[in-house]
């Protein structure tokens, strides 16, 4: 029965699949010629476009909160709670006001199409259970961060698939603090009703998206850069309860 409940979703899914490479080509001659501000431009497009399109798709009721709290440039790193599948084209459409890629399990570099677009709009993948490739990927993050591309990453590590929230890895923000770049803790509230919920693609679900004021990491000191993944934790899970 839940397979037949997903037909109809997974043909809009399929069909969302253009947007996803609508604006390659631009980003591809913008890396080429290393015009870095042109690329973010269109991996801007590229994100938002999709995931507004999603969000229209599936009738996704979607609120966001603290709009005003993004900063007005970037590079920045995003921090959210992570809740299921549909987290990726929420923050697309929330987050709008500057590119960002995603740090990402190595797995979905694998899925078809999907897995192309997630790269190209920079995004870090990293292996699950494997600390030397997850200290690669940190400084392959790093890096773009100081070429000017922002970042969001979910600390949970994996899809918490319903309301509760996971503990935030230790020293995953470093990808923040090492370069000197603001934080911005996000809290999502609800996309596990869109699929994990239910075990199929649920139109109409009500989404919250909270964006909470920056943390500024520039001259922090050591014992505060310690503490940020907890600190950024606990606005998020904070985010949760208000919601």
């Amino acid at each position: 029965m839940k397979i037949l409940k997903n037909i109809v979703p997974v043909f809009k899914l399929v069909d969302a699949l253009k947007h996803l490479t609508e604006f390659s080509k631009e980003i591809a001659k913008a890396r080429v010629v290393k015009d870095p501000e042109r690329e973010r431009e269109y991996i801007l497009k590229s994100t938002s476009t999709w995931g507004r399109h999603l969000i229209e798709v599936y009738n996704i009721n979607l609120n966001i909160k603290g709009k005003e709290n993004l900063p007005e440039q970037g590079p920045v790193v995003f921090a959210s709670n992570h809740q299921g599948y549909a987290d990726i084209p929420v923050t697309c459409a929330a987050l709008d006001r500057f590119q960002f890629g995603y740090v990402a399990k190595s797995d979905l570099e694998k899925v078809p199409f999907y897995g192309k677009w997630i790269g190209n709009i920079r995004s870090v993948f990293i292996k699950r259970n494997d600390s030397r490739a997850s200290l690669r990927a940190i400084a392959e993050g790093i890096d773009l961060i100081e070429q000017g591309f922002s970042l969001l990453i979910f600390p949970e590590g994996t899809r918490s698939k319903g309301g509760q929230m996971g503990e935030f890895k230790k020293g995953s923000l470093r990808l923040a603090s090492k370069p000197g770049v603001p934080v911005v803790p996000v809290t999502i509230c609800g996309t596990y009703r869109v699929f994990e919920e239910h075990g199929y693609i649920k139109d109409g679900a009500c989404v919250d998206v909270i964006i909470h004021p920056a943390i500024e990491t520039k001259g922090m000191d050591k014992a505060a850069a310690g503490n940020l993944t907890a600190e950024v934790e606990k606005i998020v899970r904070d985010g949760l309860i208000l919601s």
